[in-house]
């Protein structure tokens, strides 16, 4: 094969691949290929109208040009990292799909930074609880304080939610890297990770992106 016919080959490898992913959810997206999960949207969507999931949720897109700056006084949102345009009305979206897909809701916790509880306010979640356990800490808090929450997080995650429920948890990228390890790095906002609990521990079922849960609810129809 010539240098040429193997571009081209390449080239077209690449578009294929591609357009492959655009013509479907994509439920992985974690740069490491965790074993275990389901691939089928339509299978995922029927798991979680059952219920019996906990769903992890990193808040929606923010501001990157906005920080937390008075990070011990959560009640003033003029001085924190909040929702963009783009954020909320993802989150509307996210919330959207969830009621159309019938999945049922069972408890919602939130960290006590207004992004992640804005998140679920738009979602429209009702009877939020927020908790210190999934608010980031980073270096504010002690590192016994951060391994803690991280415990207490992963504590959250093995315990199952009320029969037929879906547990929401919604949180920040140091909270999820603390308690799930290096494998979500890559976790972006709006970014759900879905756990079936059993046993006292929990096994990673899909990982979706916050515009994908639309698409989700498209394809379980079809």
């Amino acid at each position: 094969m010539t240098l040429f016919s193997r571009r081209a080959a390449g080239c077209l490898a690449a578009v294929a691949g591609f357009v492959l992913a655009m013509s479907s959810p994509c439920l992985a997206q974690s740069q490491n290929d965790q074993v275990g999960m389901i691939r089928d949207p339509k299978q995922l969507v029927q798991l979680l109208r059952a219920g019996g999931y906990n769903i992890v949720v990193r808040h929606g897109a923010t501001f990157s040009n906005q920080a937390d700056t008075d990070p011990f006084n959560f009640g003033d949102v003029s001085k924190q990292r909040n929702l963009n345009e783009k954020g909320k009305e993802l989150a509307r979206a996210f919330g959207d799909a969830v009621r159309r897909a019938d999945l049922p809701i069972g408890e919602v916790y939130t960290s006590k930074f207004n992004r992640a509880y804005e998140t679920a306010v738009l979602a429209g979640f009702e009877d939020i609880e927020r908790t210190t356990d999934l608010t980031e800490g980073g270096l504010v808090v002690t590192p016994d304080e951060n391994n803690r929450r991280a415990e207490a997080f992963r504590t959250m995650l093995a315990r199952a939610p009320e029969m037929g429920k879906n547990n929401f948890l919604i949180t920040h990228k140091p909270n999820i890297v603390d308690a799930l390890g290096k494998d979500w790095f890559d976790v972006k906002e709006g970014e759900a990770s879905i756990f079936k609990p059993t046993g006292g521990k929990y096994e990673l079922v899909a990982r979706v992106q916050m515009d994908e849960w639309p698409k989700l609810v498209a394809v379980s129809a079809d």
